[in-house]
């Protein structure tokens, strides 16, 4: 795993041995932020179901503010802060062991990423209701998810405004209507 543009790019980033992790493969962050482009510059990008981290430090890569990683595994949370430092940006980032819809309705502004394991349905669910709550007006939400997955047209006050998809994975971009 690497990183692919940007401050770090290529770069290369720890994750946990064998499927134990799900990583966004190169060519959907490469999509993902295509799209993120115009508005990644300064913002806090929160990295639900974080994993290695790897979307969250591409963002921090691409010109993010700050990232926040959430991530409920023990040795994905070790992975995480060993790639952080490895690239001596701790201070650029907050790591938290927690369940992601708990922390991520926190966050009203900047862009959330969500990539629970896709066997999760409950978790997308969660995580939008959350977020749909209250929403500020600049809020992006993106959850990737298998392509046969249903997600939702609107959670709250959020609604789905695009899609991206590539193979088996989709990108649903969801705004504050």
């Amino acid at each position: 795993m690497r990183v692919i543009a940007g401050e770090f790019r290529s770069r290369r980033l720890k994750t946990l041995p064998g499927m134990a992790l799900r990583p966004t493969p190169d060519r959907l962050r490469e999509s993902l932020f295509n799209v993120l482009a115009p508005r990644i510059a300064g913002c806090v990008f929160v990295d639900a179901y974080a994993g290695s981290g790897a979307v969250g430090i591409e963002a921090l890569s691409r010109g993010a503010a700050r990232a926040v990683f959430v991530e409920k595994h023990p040795a994905a949370v070790r992975v995480i802060r060993e790639n952080l430092a490895a690239l001596g940006i701790e201070d650029r980032a907050q790591v938290f062991q927690a369940s992601a819809a708990m922390i991520v309705r926190r966050y009203r502004e900047g862009i959330v990423f969500l990539d629970p394991p896709y066997p999760l349905v409950k978790e997308y669910d969660a995580a939008l209701r959350a977020l749909g709550a209250a929403p500020g007006p600049s809020l992006l939400v993106i959850a990737q998810h298998s392509s046969k997955q249903y997600m939702v047209e609107s959670a709250g006050g959020l609604k789905r405004v695009r899609q991206v998809r590539q193979g088996d994975n989709t990108l649903s971009f969801y705004e504050a209507e």
